[in-house]
């Protein structure tokens, strides 16, 4: 028996008979048989692209969420420096550096006004020595009956201090009823211009008619409403008297003159030219010289004003003797803020 008569091998029939196409056709037609298997797998897809986003947007919220924190904790940290450097500026120098600055800019205004005043007064001054007469005084003389009758005869009765302003009480009221109604801000200089308070012009009313025009009366709590007091009688006077009037204040501190000055200037439209020896209001750091003033003015027949700020605690007697003068006595309360203020 030959080889050629032996049964051919059965695997290499087998592998022969195989066909790769016809193997892929079957396993696509597999694959389509089974619709829940794709399902499945595109499901399963489709929830880990799902937990993949979540990680994600967990990842950048977490993130968020800390710079947050990060932030609040920030600002409550700024939030604290800012209040310890307000504390720090207001216990220190730099915090008081606006109230100095004003002491300051009212002090060199003041003695700006003081050395024009003072070359002024220098310019004035009478170099050449005035003889002295001696008048014989009227004990030397003997007078006889009738001289004395005459005298008698010719003698008036002393007017009541009370009574220095009645024959101008209509005047007067008037224009503290004017004054009361309402401001007047276009008025002409020496004027006027703001309002008063009814407690004001009772002030006022009663230091004319009760009391003649000197004495003092009580404060009204600040130098502001004590100044635009002084400014209505300023103006009122001034109506009475006109030129032949002037005003004299007194105040023992350079920075509460500045306030007098600014306060008239606003109420009575004033400039600082109206403020000085020649002008119609003179301020004094010194009862001394403010009396050697309006001694000064009397002799020439005009009427001084002596205004006194709240703020002295004494009055000189020689004040007292003039007939025109009004101070302002302070509370305790007000005179201890006025001492800090200092």
């Amino acid at each position: 028996m030959t080889e050629s008569d032996l049964p051919k091998n059965t695997e290499s029939k087998t592998n022969q008979d195989i066909n790769p196409k016809k193997v892929l056709e079957e396993t696509v037609i597999s694959d389509k048989s089974n619709p829940i298997k794709d399902l499945n797998g595109k499901h399963e897809l489709l929830l880990e692209k799902d937990e993949n986003e979540n990680d994600f947007f967990n990842l950048a919220l977490k993130e968020l969420k800390k710079k947050r924190i990060d932030l609040e904790k920030e600002i409550k940290d700024l939030e604290e420096r800012k209040i310890k450097i307000e504390k720090e500026l207001s216990s220190s120098f730099a915090g008081e550096s606006d109230s100095i600055a004003r002491r300051v800019k009212g002090f060199q205004d003041y003695l700006t006004g003081a050395l024009q005043n003072l070359s002024h007064s220098v310019e004035q001054l009478d170099l050449i020595s005035q003889p002295v007469v001696v008048t014989p005084s009227p004990l030397d003389k003997n007078n006889s009956k009738e001289d004395t009758n005459k005298a008698q005869e010719k003698h008036e009765p002393t007017q009541a201090i009370s009574d220095t302003f009645k024959p101008d009480r209509e005047f007067i009221l008037q224009l503290l009823g004017q004054y009361s109604n309402g401001p007047d801000y276009y008025a002409d200089p020496w004027k006027f211009r703001r309002s008063l308070d009814n407690q004001d012009a009772e002030i006022l009313e009663d230091w004319f008619f009760n009391m003649g025009g000197r004495g003092a009366q009580s404060s009204r709590g600040n130098r502001s409403k004590n100044v635009l007091v002084s400014a209505a009688l300023i103006s009122i006077l001034g109506e009475l008297y006109g030129d032949r009037f002037q005003a004299l204040v007194l105040a023992n501190q350079p920075e509460r003159l500045g306030e007098w000055r600014r306060g008239l200037q606003d109420a009575l439209g004033l400039n600082r030219e109206d403020f000085g020896p020649n002008s119609g209001i003179v301020l004094f750091e010194r009862p001394e010289p403010l009396i050697e003033r309006a001694d000064r003015l009397e002799e020439v027949n005009e009427v001084p004003l002596i205004l006194i700020d709240a703020a002295e605690q004494s009055i000189d007697i020689p004040i007292l003797q003039f007939p025109i003068w009004l101070a302002f006595a302070a509370t305790p309360d007000e005179l201890y803020l006025e001492e800090d203020l200092i």
